[in-house]
């Protein structure tokens, strides 16, 4: 399967990486690469988390505390938003509405 980072997850992935490296030189890019590898992992495990009541599957993170929203559309997998858990739900589920 390919998978699709749409423009809303790009932009909350560069958001996490300036956050991170605002902590400490480094960290941001090591943030970009663990949820890269997140990200990747989908091509085999797709479809295996659970869904939202909006419809997308929920991935959790493996070394931060993100959230990965994706749909599957055909072949492809759709990143439509990347985010903090750590965030209040409620704007957490609106900019899943807006995705």
């Amino acid at each position: 399967m390919k998978i699709r980072i749409l423009k809303g997850a790009k932009s909350d992935l560069e958001e996490g990486f300036r956050f991170y490296e605002m902590q400490e030189p480094g960290i941001g890019s090591y943030f970009l690469t663990s949820l890269g590898s997140d990200i990747d992992s989908l091509k085999l495990y797709a479809g295996i988390h659970p869904k939202t009541e909006s419809g997308y599957y929920r991935m959790l993170a493996h070394r931060f505390p993100f959230a990965i929203y994706y749909k599957i559309v055909g072949n492809e997998i759709h990143i439509y938003a990347v985010l903090d858990t750590r965030r209040n739900p409620t704007l957490r589920y609106r900019r899943l509405l807006s995705s």
